[in-house]
């Protein structure tokens, strides 16, 4: 508990519209259904209307105080003497430095890692979570699939990648009090982005970025804002404090970045920190180039001046995936460059995941002072993430992956490899959420269809929008790549019964791929949210198969 005096220390151009008392604050919340006795209580701007219209509940429930914009009635300042209504220019963003004050800044107590990306953002967080663990580092996680407080990963419940601040702030607090010197943070764009202010307060000390491609620009609008919006991870290495206090004592921790070079905005990023960065490539041998061989764009060329990590002989299989990495700008004693080998094998499926396993080992060896060989060693013994490539085998005659694959971007990185080894058919079913990037949805139809014999069109999230008519968005584009409807391409807006219509389809080397879903616990409606599990409900359908 703080008083709110301390608290509103950490932010400027508050006005206390009334303040009879100096409250002990016991809580923060920012749903009035979460509020309780003696909390704080920020109302928020929303979409459709304004928090301000719930601060009467939140005063009822037990609020010691409210954080507003904006202006609110005279007569329920009046009438709740008791209270103090702090108003400020933005209160989403002054969830950031609020929130940091009340649980003691716990990021300066703690060596952080920020992972950002379209794509691969979650496998690479578990990744350098699972390896400083099994270095022998006590560490927490916050992700879109899971988290961990310096425990094993439990499941996370939220839909948001990056919750809000008070989220973080709590969690980082209880890694703090765990004993953990380490955490790694899935830093969305929609984190990143001042709109948001969620990762606000946060002392990074080291940022990755995975890559970046359209997507949530019904958020940011362009492109150009997207990328801008995540690049603030890396000019957060030059803001922050790596001077910090762990677990009781000062430590120096090393800031740096870590970039793809393969991705066109490799130096957007490196030119974003004055940190030193480390860069990775598989030299397009296990993303987009890799499935246009030929017809590929050239590479961007790898910037002067830092060390690489270089990723060979990619070996993807059912079950796991190999690599050769050379070890970055060693040199002999007579300074001669040296490359030095080391075999990577990993119980991971999918080619990609070469650049997320390289990102990892060179966080970890970097942050721990570990010879990066000895970490490499360990990817042995990870762990897949769940929804993120996960085969499902009940002895059914066809392979079944489920991934959370809902991009142009990821479609064009998981489907050629697959398409390479698979001696049957690909049979593709997803869809794409309502109230989101609306360009995207013949762009995910024409790749899927490239790749794929037959096309399955269902629900992914339609929120409000129509569920057929935003599958007939999809559908253009799968017709444009060659499918016709109701030969190879199928609109089944019901996702239990297109599982089945998948099922029903398959036969002996054929393999199944459910995207969109992943770990998620629910499809969202207009006027429902429906609990589900991809998993359960793909085993279900092949119990009825009788596997």
């Amino acid at each position: 508990m703080k008083h709110l005096s301390e608290i509103l220390g950490a932010i400027e151009h508050t006005v206390v519209s009334q303040r009879t008392s100096d409250p002990e604050i016991s809580a923060l919340a920012f749903d009035s259904r979460a509020v309780k006795t003696g909390s704080l209580f920020f109302a928020l701007p929303g979409t459709h209307t304004t928090g301000n219209v719930f601060i009467p509940q939140a005063i009822k429930n037990g609020a010691s105080a409210v954080v507003f914009q904006g202006a609110i009635d005279d007569s329920l300042v009046a009438e709740n003497a008791g209270v103090a209504f702090v108003r400020v220019p933005d209160a989403r963003f002054s969830m950031a430095p609020i929130s940091a004050a009340f649980f003691g800044n716990p990021s300066k107590k703690l060596c952080i890692v920020g992972v950002t990306g379209t794509e691969g953002k979650s496998s690479t967080v578990s990744f350098v979570w699972q390896l400083l663990r099994l270095m022998g580092h006590k560490a927490g996680f916050i992700s879109t699939v899971q988290y961990s407080n310096g425990g094993e990963a439990v499941a996370n419940s939220e839909h948001q990648t990056t919750p809000e601040a008070p989220i973080i702030q709590s969690r980082l607090s209880e890694m703090v009090e765990n004993g953990c010197e380490y955490a790694v943070i899935e830093s969305s764009s929609h984190g990143l982005s001042p709109k948001t202010n969620r990762t606000g307060c946060i002392d990074y000390d080291c940022a990755i970025f995975m890559n970046v491609t359209m997507e949530h620009l019904e958020f940011h609008k362009t492109f150009e804002q997207y990328r801008f919006d995540k690049a603030n991870l890396f000019r957060k290495l030059d803001e922050c404090n790596h001077e910090k206090i762990i677990n009781g004592r000062p430590v120096t921790v090393p800031s740096f970045g870590i970039v793809n070079l393969e991705d066109e905005s490799a130096e957007y990023f490196i030119h974003a920190t004055k940190k030193s960065v480390i860069g990775f490539t598989t030299e397009g041998k296990a993303g987009k180039q890799a499935a246009e061989s030929m017809n590929a764009n050239p590479l961007p060329p790898i910037p002067d001046g830092i060390p690489v990590l270089v990723g060979r002989n990619i070996a993807s299989a059912r079950f796991g995936l190999t690599f050769d990495m050379s070890e970055p700008n060693l040199v002999d004693a007579d300074s001669k460059p040296v490359r030095k080998v080391i075999h990577v094998k990993a119980p991971v499926p999918g080619a990609f995941n070469a650049y997320n396993l390289m990102a990892a080992i060179a966080a970890v060896s970097r942050l721990t002072g570990t010879d990066i060989e000895l970490v490499a060693e360990k990817t042995a013994e990870l762990v897949s993430v769940t929804g993120r490539m996960s085969v499902v085998d009940k002895g059914q005659p066809f392979e079944l992956i489920i991934d959370y694959a809902h991009t142009p971007s990821s479609f064009e990185t998981i489907f050629p490899p697959i398409r390479r080894r698979c001696a049957g058919r690909m049979i593709a079913l997803f869809g794409s959420g309502g109230e989101r990037d609306v360009k995207k949805r013949p762009i995910q139809g024409e790749i899927a269809a490239k790749f794929c014999d037959v096309v399955i069109l269902t629900d992914e999230d339609p929120r409000g929008e129509d569920s057929v008519e935003l599958l007939k968005q999809i559908a253009v584009g799968a017709e444009r790549g060659g499918k016709k409807l109701g030969e190879n391409l199928f609109i089944t807006p019901d996702r239990p019964s297109a599982i089945r219509q998948a099922f029903s389809m398959a036969h002996n080397d054929d393999i199944v791929l459910l995207l969109g879903k992943g770990h998620e616990n629910s499809i969202i409606y207009k006027d429902r949210v429906m609990p589900y599990d991809e998993r359960a409900e793909a085993e279900k359908a092949l119990a009825e198969l009788g596997f």
